[in-house]
């Protein structure tokens, strides 16, 4: 089975002359980056992986080392790189309340029996994810993935279900 592979971060800039990174990433994935043992980065068109050997995190970064990358020449060349992992590595460290987003936007959104639309995408406004539901009314509102609101997911029979209260689909 090929590789998929999904953005984790970016290669911000150089920290020091040692080959160490800055790696810039989603707020609160910390305990998620902490868990990977190595990550892929993409040079051309192919998917180099790298063993991480250091990872330390600041208030607005993580600081990265890679094994096999020494200098301060080595780790430039790489500065603006996306980091990748593998989409079976990440669907291993989801927790049961999260999913990728390609999971959720397509599945159906009811209220009740009632459908009520369906996700066209995610997005985030830093306090919280948020559904974009394209109504039956062709309306495309945002709906906070919060508990108190969406109230479960089934991957499998594509199905959100949400607590619709007034005015979030309007």
């Amino acid at each position: 089975m090929k590789n998929s592979f999904i953005s984790i971060g970016k290669i911000l800039n150089f920290h020091g002359v040692k080959g160490e990174a800055k790696l810039g990433y989603s707020k609160n994935r910390e305990e998620f980056l902490s868990k990977l043992h190595t990550v892929f980065i993409k040079v051309d068109t192919e998917y180099i992986e790298f063993k991480i050997s250091n990872l330390k995190f600041t208030p607005k970064c993580a600081i990265i080392k890679l094994e096999g990358i020494d200098s301060l020449n080595e780790i430039i060349k790489l500065k603006g790189a996306l980091v990748f992992a593998t989409e079976e590595t990440i669907r291993e460290n989801l927790e049961n309340d999260e999913f990728l987003i390609d999971e959720l936007v397509g599945l159906n959104v009811y209220d009740g029996d009632t459908r009520v639309g369906s996700v066209v995408g995610v997005s985030n406004n830093g306090a919280s994810d948020l559904l974009s539901v394209k109504t039956n009314s062709k309306n495309v509102c945002l709906v906070p993935f919060v508990k108190a609101i969406v109230l479960s997911v089934d991957v499998k029979s594509k199905r959100i279900q949400i607590n619709n209260i007034e005015g979030l689909l309007s």
